[in-house]
This record gives C-alpha cells, structure tokens and sequence, in this order.
C-alpha cells in the first residue's frame, strides 16, 4: 500500500498537508532550486558569463516537466537527477544556448537529489514543529485543568498508588518537547549538499572553494564551508531516529489512552462524533480509532528507522544502494509521524475525561494502594520492618473479609497507638498523597514555555527562505 489520501485507506495513514510536503513535486521543485541556485554562484563567481542564472532560473519550474516521463528515464537512469538534468539543458538551450553548458556545472546527480531532500526535508518539519506546538498548547491545557485530579497509578499493569492526571500529562508532554527542541534545531540549520563527482568539487578547479562557498551563502545553509556528505549519513540518520522517537512517545499516550478508556477503566473518552469508532457486528461499540491509527503508526516506524540505520555504510565515496534505500524511506517516516501527530492533536484537543471514575477506581481497592503511605507512617513509631509487616496482615485481613483497610486498622492496637481516627482518614486521602508532583507539573510548564513561544514572524520567514 503505498500513502495516498485518495485511495480506499483515506487519511487514516497520511494526511494531506504532510502528503503535498512529500510529493514528487515537492521533490522536484527542491532538485531545480538546487539547479538555479549553482548557475546563480557559478555567475556570481564569474565563472560562468551574466545571464546564467536568469537563463538557468527560467527553466526552473516544476511545470514545465513531466513527472511520470521523468519517472519513465530515472527507471534507465537509475535515478531521476540525470532525465532531469538532461531535460532542462535542452530547454536552456532552446531559449539561450550560450547558457546551456553551464547547467549542472560541477555538480553531480547525488548533489541535486540530497539537495532536493533538503528541501522536501524543510517542507516537512515545518509541518511538524507547527503541529508539535499546537499539541504542546492543547496537552498543556489539559493539564492544567486536571493538575490536582487525583488517579490510580498503575506499575506492571496493577494499581500502584495514586498520582494525578496532570502528572501523567506532563510525562507525556515532556519528551514531546524534547523531540520539538531537536527537529526544530535541524529545521533552523539545514545542511545542503554541493560536492561533485567525489567530493572535491574537481571540475571546478581552483574555484571550486569559491563557488561552493557561493552557493551555500545563497541556499543559506548551515555551514558557512561546506563538508561533502556523499556517504556520511549521520544526520540524515539522526533525523530519522527522532522520527521513530517522536512517534513512539505518540504510541505511547494512544497506548494510556486506549488502556484507561477500557470499559472496565473508563476514565477517559475519545472525541465524540458521528460514525466514528463503530463496529460492523456490534452497535454498541465505540472503539478508540485514534489510539489505534496512532499506535499503529508507532509500530510502523522501528524498520524504517532500521532501514536508515542500516543503510549509513555507503561504499567508499558514493554508495551502492544505501542512498537509495534512503530515498522512499525517509518521506514515508515523515507521512507516519505527520499523520501521527494530527491524530493526537485531535485525540488531546476532544478527549473526554471522567474524573468522578478516576476516584472511584482508587477506591476500588477498598484502601490498599494507600498502604505504603500507612507503613511509612507508622514507621516513625515501630521500625520501617515492623510497620511493614504489621500492614501486609491488615491487607490480607482487608482482602479476607471484604472491607475498608482503614476500618481494619482501626481495630488493631498496635496502629490506634499511634494513628487516632483523624490521623488515619487524612492517610487515605488520596489527594494529599503528592509527594514532588507539584514540582514535576511546573518543570513542565516552564519548559513548554520555553519551547512553545511562538518566534518572531522574521525569523520564521527566514527559516522558510532557508529551504526554498
């Protein structure tokens, strides 16, 4: 199956925003940017005559080419960078002859197709870090609304003891925030690719310095003296991971999500609406859709980021599949995180929460997840061993007879000694069994403050120039 907002699958794998990033045309349209932008530094280098890259540039947009013809040659080709190429040197001739020598000038196929990627690449996380701040905003909002809302942890799928809601918020938040802080660093420093043959930039000779330095002032890269990165793939691989990451922490609140609005559970809800999360056999059904698409999406990206991985020893100066293993690969990671992030905005923004079955799940235990906090207290007066020992009799005696574990306490000597009935109904009291939370929720906070303060509109035009 390949991604396609068209087909029978619909948006439930990509959506079209991300699809449109991704396309071919996209694609196409960063290979003859790279195009232009040589002609520009050969001329502005004096190394080829005025005119070039007006000559060059004119030449240059996506519509004046076939794609599936391009995509015809490239199966020959072994790549679409040399169709291409040779299209486009025949519409500069057509038009300017003196100028059509000049195109490609230096560079080779692997030059244009990283560079177009670079493009593609830019296009995409723009995509994401949009959508990363606009699921900070909502996941921040829930937050803070169920900061003091009391729940059951759960360790080893069984109950724990209580924590609140807005605490399992901020754990998800926060590597979110991670992932946004890495993507956006990669998105403000593009590393373009113009390095010949070998990469030595050979065929320009002496110039080959001044020309790349040219062109990557022009294409505003990140490095102000260009290393070639023919067959060393680690960033385009630590892109990936993040990805693969970023998605995987998705996986992970779909994975808590779907758990808790169990009907059993039934601390939280999907966003309502009509036809959504039915079943064809059974009416009543309302099944968490979102959870699944999204942790569908997590289970989908490990081998992709595998094959990336996988594909960094490149051969010598230029590789043998490597690269092109990277070529369907890396948009498709970028189509799965993007639907996978527009999933959970939508998911976060409606999700239903029910804080009167949160409670009651903490109650379900008859006050047994409150018996470290109990021992603890008792320890004080009898000894961390005989305060543990004392409670883990009362929990059998809880569970034997079916009642309250404070009731139990409250009938055993050796507690009331130290614990009046006072004492004891604060100790169940799960509302005030904290501990750093508080603490944890405002670290939080304060870096989603810092991570989500929207930039200047300068510097966002910028950052967009940079990957035109």
């Amino acid at each position: 199956m390949t991604a396609s907002t068209s087909g029978l699958f619909g948006e439930l794998f990509v959506d079209g925003e991300m699809a449109s990033a991704m396309s071919d045309r996209a694609l196409l349209h960063g290979m003859l940017g790279f195009e232009a932008m040589l002609a520009s530094a050969l001329e502005a280098e004096c190394v080829a005559p005025p005119g070039t890259a007006t000559a060059v540039a004119e030449q240059c947009d996506p519509d004046l080419y076939d794609i599936a013809e391009l995509g015809r040659a490239a199966t020959l080709a072994g790549n679409p960078a040399i169709p291409l190429v040779k299209a486009l040197t025949a519409r500069v001739a057509a038009l300017s002859p003196a100028h059509a020598k000049w195109v490609h000038y230096g560079a080779t196929s692997q030059d244009v197709i990283d560079s177009g990627f670079v493009h593609v690449i830019g296009r995409g996380l723009e995509l994401i870090d949009l959508r990363l701040i606009q699921l900070a905003h909502a996941m921040r909002a829930l937050l803070e609304t169920h900061r003091a809302t009391p729940m059951i942890g759960r360790t080893f799928l069984q109950q724990a003891v209580p924590i609140t809601f807005g605490v399992k918020t901020a754990l998800w938040l926060n590597p979110l925030l991670e992932s946004r802080q890495v993507l956006h660093d990669i998105l403000a420093a593009p590393v373009v690719q113009f390095a010949g043959a070998a990469g030595t930039l050979a065929a320009l000779g002496d110039d080959g310095d001044r020309v790349q330095a040219r062109f990557v002032e022009l294409t505003r890269g990140a490095e102000p003296s260009a290393i070639p990165w023919h067959a060393q793939r680690h960033r385009i691989a630590r892109l990936a991971a993040e990805l693969g990451i970023l998605t995987g922490n998705l996986g992970k609140i779909a994975r808590d999500i779907g758990l808790m609005a169990q009907t059993e559970i039934g601390e939280v809800a999907e966003p309502e609406a009509p036809g959504k999360g039915g079943s064809s056999a059974m009416p009543h059904k309302r099944n968490p859709v979102l959870c699944t698409l999204i942790l569908a999406a997590a289970h989908r990206t490990p081998g992709l980021v595998a094959t990336m991985l996988s594909a960094m020893p490149h051969e010598h100066e230029r590789a043998l599949g490597g690269w092109h293993a990277e070529w369907p690969t890396l948009p498709e990671l970028f189509r799965i995180a993007g639907s996978a992030l527009t999933q959970t905005i939508t998911l976060i923004e409606g999700l239903q929460v029910f804080p009167e079955r949160m409670r009651a799940n903490i109650d379900l235990t008859h006050g047994l997840v409150m018996s470290e906090r109990v021992s603890l207290a008792l320890a004080a007066a009898l000894g961390k061993a005989a305060a543990h020992h004392l409670l883990e009799e009362a929990s059998r005696a809880c569970l034997a007879q079916h009642r309250h574990l404070r009731d139990v306490l409250a009938e055993m000597p050796d507690v009331t000694a130290h614990l009046d009935a006072g004492a004891l109904a604060d100790l169940f009291e799960p509302t005030t069994y904290r501990g750093a939370s508080d603490a944890i929720i405002d670290r939080v906070l304060a870096r989603c403050d810092r991570a989500c303060v929207p930039r200047h509109a300068a510097q966002a035009d910028e950052d967009r120039t940079t990957h035109a």
